[in-house]
């Protein structure tokens, strides 16, 4: 009696979340790190960001770049 054994492999469709999970987690940590760069400069006054060579409205610019310059 021979007995034949097949593994049939299923679908994985865990790299499909995973990607889409690390993908969104990235985002919210980038998203993130712009909110607080904001919210950090922000809360400084005018002379203040003169002295750093800013203008407070090249603030959310600035941010964007600190946040999102990896992509």
């Amino acid at each position: 009696m021979m007995t034949e054994t097949r593994s049939v492999a299923a679908p994985s469709h865990g790299g499909f979340f995973s990607r889409l999970v690390a993908g969104l987690t990235e985002r919210y940590t980038q998203y993130a790190a712009y909110r607080k760069c904001v919210e950090e400069l922000s809360a400084l006054n005018d002379r203040e960001l003169r002295d750093l060579g800013l203008h407070r409205s090249m603030i959310r610019s600035l941010a964007h770049e600190e946040a999102y310059r990896s992509m």
